[in-house]
């Protein structure tokens, strides 16, 4: 299994249309990231670029998947198959039964 960034360029102007899809988007996107499929998703503070990063064996796996985004008809995607990608770990507390 590899890891592919993906990076979107969306609209400089952003409609009704695109704004009401945003909440199904954020579903799409919690659910790939359930399934381990999507690792991260970054958007810029000026709204013109987004980067996520999936984990696939293919990279017609990783078009498959964003396909499935409802706001896809607004992005441009570049694909690119990464070496490798670090992440810092969510430091989860260890609570003692005791």
């Amino acid at each position: 299994m590899s890891q592919y960034m993906v990076e979107f360029d969306l609209p400089t102007v952003m409609d009704d249309e695109f704004a009401n899809q945003i909440p199904a988007q954020r579903v799409k996107v919690d659910e790939l990231m359930e399934r381990g499929q999507l690792l991260s998703y970054s958007l810029s503070v000026d709204r013109q670029k987004l980067w996520c990063i999936f984990k696939a064996d293919s990279e017609l796996e990783v078009m498959e998947s964003i396909s499935e985004f409802p706001l896809i008809k607004y992005m441009t995607p570049f694909v690119t198959e990464l070496m490798f990608h670090n992440m810092v770990a969510a430091r989860i507390p260890f609570f003692s039964l005791n």
